[in-house]
């Protein structure tokens, strides 16, 4: 599960951080999608958490989030995150693989 979440929440992070479109989109919805991926980052945090895999990423996209509105300094933590993000999802292993059956 949070694989999927990294990939996911780190290809929207890429997307907003395109130049001047991701600006445009943010400014165009009231920064509704900083909210939005504010949430969704404290959910993958807490699933990667219970999971055992790394949550770095979901920090860096906090701060992404939160510092969203800061016109260059948004931008490139939306890219550096997604990136983070993205490339660490391609390394977590599924956590069905991870599971560990005893034979009795």
């Amino acid at each position: 599960m949070s694989k999927v979440l990294k990939l996911v929440s780190g290809s929207f992070e890429l997307l907003l951080g395109f130049p001047i479109l991701g600006g445009m989109f943010i400014l165009a919805t009231g920064w509704t999608p900083l909210w939005f991926m504010f949430f969704f980052h404290l959910v993958t945090l807490i699933i990667c958490a219970k999971e055992g895999t790394r949550y770095y990423g979901s920090v860096l996209g906090l701060a992404a989030s939160a510092l969203g509105w800061i016109p260059f300094l948004g931008m490139g933590l939306h890219i550096l995150s997604g990136i983070v993000l993205v490339a660490d999802g391609l390394m977590t292993k599924d956590s069905r693989s991870r599971r560990v059956y005893h034979r009795r």
